[in-house]
């Protein structure tokens, strides 16, 4: 028999305030915990977020000599928000602060907006229509 598996997603930011304003904002999540100060935990139906907050510059791990750094970047791991339709959404990731890096709008099987996070998380955005 699997084990019973649940998915949570931490996310680090430069301000928690303005990650939940991003956060909450824009996908609608919502705030079920604040186990610390600067860590929030969001609903998000099927999965949960953390929201962390880490000063740039943090060491990201003691075995690494890599550190926190807000502009954008790259990582191989990012997230994928399906929503029903792309325009009004991808003009609600900019007005949120975020950016739209990339549309293909007709090029796959569904519209899909690669995009960052005001802390240069990368996530797409994936929809039913255009």
């Amino acid at each position: 028999m699997k084990p019973e598996v649940k998915v949570n997603i931490s996310i680090d930011v430069a301000s928690l305030e303005s990650g939940l304003a991003f956060y909450q904002g824009l996908f609608g999540f919502e705030e079920v915990a604040r186990p610390f100060p600067t860590m929030a935990i969001l609903d998000a139906g099927t999965t949960s977020i953390c929201v962390h907050e880490k000063a740039e510059g943090s060491q990201s791990s003691e075995t690494s000599s890599d550190t926190r750094r807000y502009a954008r970047h790259w990582t191989p791991v990012h997230l994928d928000f399906h929503v029903d339709a792309l325009t009004p959404f991808v003009d609600q990731v900019t007005a949120a602060g975020g950016v739209v890096e990339r549309l293909f709008l007709t090029e796959g099987p569904r519209p899909v907006a690669f995009c960052a996070d005001p802390f240069g998380n990368g996530f797409c955005i994936i929809a039913q229509r255009r």
